[in-house]
């Protein structure tokens, strides 16, 4: 069952999955996320997997369409669970998506939404840069000690 979690945020989207889910999960949540990505674009996902035993077989097609149907409209997805599995799973999902995927331990919840919360690099205000200092060219003759590996080369 797929149950929708309070994010007090458009852009940030929760869900708690829990149970087996099925075709019928799918079919209710499915609209509801496209209706949400058509009208703010880019979101964030929150998983919570509590009690999880996966999915039944249609579900699991149903579940694949969708990540390919959004391979790039999730900017972070973290997952929050309590089996070695659900960590497995969580890397095994990153080839189809565009999102940054990280899994996040049950007792690590706070930290799962502050993750999602933070501002990435291209939201932040841009720092003042000091101008930049010439180049600096290494002399492998004068870097003995970075050539060590490389007996070769005679240094």
């Amino acid at each position: 069952m797929i149950e929708t979690i309070e994010t007090g945020s458009t852009k940030l989207l929760g869900m708690k999955l829990y149970g087996t889910l099925h075709d019928e999960d799918y079919k209710q949540f499915v609209p509801q996320i496209e209706a949400i990505l058509t009208t703010e674009g880019k979101v964030r996902l929150f998983i919570q997997l509590e009690d999880f035993h996966g999915w039944e077989l249609h579900a699991a097609w149903d579940d694949l369409k969708f990540a390919t149907n959004h391979y790039s409209d999730f900017e972070r997805i973290a997952l929050v669970g309590d089996r070695k599995w659900e960590k497995w799973m969580a890397a095994l999902c990153k080839p189809f998506t565009k999102a940054r995927v990280m899994y996040f331990d049950h007792a690590e919840v706070e930290a799962a939404w502050n993750w999602l919360r933070e501002e990435t690099p291209t939201e932040q205000e841009p720092a003042e840069t000091e101008p930049l200092e010439k180049e600096r060219i290494l002399d492998p003759a004068n870097q003995p000690e970075s050539w060590r590996g490389f007996p070769w080369y005679g240094f």
